[in-house]
């Protein structure tokens, strides 16, 4: 009997559309990680470590900024948008989560105006760190509606959309700006400015035109009948995310106060690397919450139950590879900013630690958003948030670099741990069996094959052939322990969808 035969149809249908669009932008994400390690790159080389520093401090404050200027209108587009039948109630929804950045972006921009020089007094004293902060602060709103573009494509299951404009476009007029700035020789505060420029243009540009291609006009007529509802769900969400910012940035905060603007150039690299291995957990992550919510709002706990093990499942095998080659090739990788960053190597692997727990657990925050448990995420977003800022605070000062990655990994372990028991005591969810042993064993494998490799062969040659003999010995190893009958399905199914699509452009396929 065929794996597909076993699986009922709607868990097919479900399993079928999240690894679809989980192909599609993992793709997009590890071409958005490569435009994200380019651009860093560029800098960390054009700058130099000391100046690189007040730019990546700067940058990640600005980050922690970008989590916050939707207000929650994301999660609530997913959550509102997808059941929606009448385009006029969509526009009213989309035009709230517009305007709801907007203003909070124009706030934000204000308010990093005001504080940038105390900040600067607190953090890297560097004359040139106000100016680049307060055009940050410009970029954040600009940020804020590139994202909700790219929400509202994601929305109505687009995933080539959102993936266009927040995958792509936004960081290549990033890498753009700053490639442009460097070369005409400018230093921080000019970057900054080439890149804001930049983002403003796609703004321009992008908005109108996403409006025509989902045929969504955004819109505030009429919104007042809407606006209880959508805050009711974006007000907790924001809230969470400000405790996610305490509970998984502080560390960034910490560095540039705590430690030199070295440190904290050092810290962004370790970043950008890291940023890596959230790829798999991300593309998943697409298109379950639209999918989760339908299933929810129907009823269908069974099929949502064996949805979320099944995707969790494909989230580690696909994660453990590049945990593994980070893991252990992290040092050669990070000499290619600069021998200043391969003190990073070890706050890199801690870091790692924390990917893998945040990873295995699949996607546990979203689910309990789905499934209306909001206001439960966001006072356990709250509680932990409190607890880390002690804890990283400790650690910096105690263990430096080090201590700002421990503090982080424990915050996304425990934070992922609670939140399966959560979905567990709530609504039944429960994703973990013994399948998951089989990726677990296989990259037990991969990683003792790529440390053989690494002792027998040093550099970056022995990083690529340690690489690829370690991928060929996982797949092996999964070949032989045994792939369970739903991803055997579901990469039977996407790989049939990618044939049909080769042939139906004309290319010859393979027979």
């Amino acid at each position: 009997m065929e794996a597909g035969e076993e699986i009922p149809e709607d868990e097919r249908d479900a399993l079928v559309t999240i690894a679809g669009g989980a192909v599609v932008t993992s793709g997009a994400f590890s071409t958005q990680r490569g435009l994200m390690t380019a651009t860093e790159f560029v800098l960390a080389r054009g700058l130099g470590p000391a100046t690189y520093g007040v730019y990546a401090l700067a940058w990640r404050i600005a980050q922690v900024l970008v989590r916050l200027v939707p207000f929650g209108s994301v999660p609530a587009l997913q959550r509102f948008v997808p059941g929606a039948d009448d385009p006029a109630y969509r526009s009213r929804v989309v035009g709230l989560a517009y305007a709801t950045t907007a203003t909070v972006g124009l706030a934000m921009a204000l308010g990093v105006w005001v504080a940038a020089p105390r900040v600067n007094d607190l953090t890297v004293t560097d004359p040139a760190f106000p100016p680049t902060m307060r055009l940050f602060g410009v970029l954040v709103g600009l940020i804020g509606l590139v994202t909700v573009t790219g929400a509202v494509f994601r929305a109505i299951g687009s995933a080539r959309g959102e993936v266009l404009f927040n995958k792509l476009l936004r960081p290549a007029v990033r890498l753009v700006g700053a490639a442009g700035a460097v070369a005409l020789g400018y230093s921080v505060v000019g970057v900054a400015g080439a890149i804001v420029a930049c983002t403003a243009l796609l703004v321009g540009v992008g908005v109108p035109v996403s409006m025509r291609a989902t045929g969504i006009t955004p819109t505030l007529r009429g919104a007042r009948r809407e606006v209880g509802r959508f805050y009711d769900h974006a007000a907790p969400v924001a809230m969470s995310s400000l405790g996610k910012v305490f509970q998984n940035r502080i560390d960034v905060l910490l560095v540039g106060a705590l430690l030199t603007a070295v440190a904290a150039g050092v810290y962004n690299v370790v970043l950008v690397l890291v940023s890596i291995a959230w790829i798999p957990l991300l593309s998943f992550n697409q298109l379950l919450p639209p999918v989760a919510s339908e299933l929810y709002a129907d009823d269908r706990m069974a099929t949502l139950n064996a949805v979320y093990s099944s995707v969790t499942r494909l989230i580690v095998t696909t994660v453990l590879p590049v945990i593994a080659t980070l893991a252990v090739y992290g040092e050669p990788l990070l000499a290619l900013f600069g021998e200043t960053y391969v003190r990073g190597y070890l706050p890199l692997v801690v870091y790692l630690g924390g990917v893998f727990v945040g990873s295995a657990v699949g996607a546990t925050g979203w689910l309990l958003m789905m499934t209306d448990h909001q206001y439960a995420r966001m006072a356990l977003d709250w509680l932990l948030a409190a607890l880390n800022v002690g804890l990283t605070y400790a650690f910096v000062l105690r263990y430096g670099l080090v201590g700002a990655a421990l503090g982080t990994s424990i915050a996304i372990a425990v934070q992922n741990g609670l939140q399966v028991l959560l979905l567990r005591r709530f609504e039944g969810l429960w994703p973990f069996d013994r399948t998951f042993l089989v990726p677990l064993s296989a990259g037990v494998v991969m990683g003792a094959v790529m440390l053989t490799v690494r002792t027998a062969v040093d550099g970056a040659s022995g990083a690529a052939a340690g690489t690829v003999v370690g991928l060929v010995a996982y797949l092996l190893t999964l070949h032989a322990v045994g792939v369970d009958p739903r991803d055997r399905f579901v990469v039977r199914e996407l790989a049939a969808r990618y044939r049909e699509a080769v042939r139906d452009r004309g290319l010859p396929t393979r027979r």
